[in-house]
């Protein structure tokens, strides 16, 4: 339990190689935050879709769906935004859904209650929900629930790992392969540096239930396809944490995006001429 990737480095080393906001500086992080929301409702002006519609009876939170034209079932990215799971929301989360419409491919964006509110299991559970709902619903909705690829950013890219393992799929009357492919982006796989980072005083994680919500640690019956993305000029616990999931998930790829960092490499997902927008094209078109 106590040999985890940087578990020889000192609280300081850790907030260093985890602190990507520190890392960034309070101007460009701010400019990224705004490119996140303008860009999200640029993107969303005028498209078809459905609004704050409640995918979990029991937390009441909301997804929104995008790009669906009623011309029949369209493949489904659904995406996971970041935010250490304590920020950002579906309002900031949807800059690819235009440019992914116009391939032929739906978004949806759900919301997911924050950290400290929420613990981290409760929130694994939300998006877990969220996915269920596109499987049960998503017809309604133009959306072909044989085709789900789910992708996050950053506590995004940890929560699409925790709809990659198994062993939850079957208790809520889902097959195991309902996420038929995914793209984490500066995902976090094994979560228990983050004990010891300032991120807990939200998550408030012990070292055994961090490794109990650890995707580099679940076992995992199917292994979907998958494109683990992260950016060159990422934190570099960022950076360790993909090359070290790349092959123990051994039906994945490992892109790293030169001259991104970790907050403007998945606004690439808006922009269909980048490395990044056309991967996620791919990888929804080969499910």
């Amino acid at each position: 339990m106590d040999d985890w990737p940087g578990s020889e480095l000192s609280d300081e080393e850790l907030d260093v190689a985890y602190n990507v906001r520190r890392k960034a500086g309070p101007e460009l992080f701010e400019r990224h935050m705004i490119r996140y929301r303008a860009e999200s409702e640029q993107a969303v002006a005028g498209l078809p879709g459905h609004a704050g519609v409640v995918y979990d009876e029991p937390s009441g939170e909301r997804l929104d769906v995008w790009g669906v034209d009623g011309e029949g079932l369209r493949p489904v990215f659904v995406f996971l935004h970041g935010g250490y799971w304590m920020a950002l929301s579906r309002a900031e989360s949807s800059f690819m859904a235009r440019g992914l419409h116009e391939q032929g491919i739906a978004t949806v964006v759900p919301d997911y209650t924050l950290a400290p509110k929420a613990t981290l299991e409760e929130i694994v559970r939300q998006v877990r929900a969220a996915v269920a709902w596109v499987y049960r619903r998503g017809r309604e909705h133009g959306l072909d629930p044989e085709r789900i690829v789910v992708g996050g950013s950053s506590a995004g890219g940890h929560l699409t790992g925790m709809t990659m393992v198994g062993g939850w799929q079957g208790p809520l009357g889902l097959p195991g392969d309902v996420v038929k492919a995914a793209m984490p982006i500066s995902g976090l796989f094994d979560i228990r540096p983050i004990t010891r980072t300032y991120v807990n005083r939200y998550v408030r994680l012990d070292l055994e239930r961090a490794a109990a919500l650890s995707p580099a640690l679940l076992p995992s019956d199917h292994r979907c396809p998958a494109l683990l993305v992260v950016a060159e000029n990422d934190g570099d616990g960022f950076l360790t944490q993909s090359r070290l999931f790349h092959p123990h998930w051994d039906a994945s790829d490992l892109m790293v995006v030169p001259g991104r960092d970790h907050f403007d490499v998945v606004l690439d997902l808006g922009d269909g001429e980048s490395s990044t927008g056309r991967a996620l094209a791919d990888l929804v078109r080969s499910v």
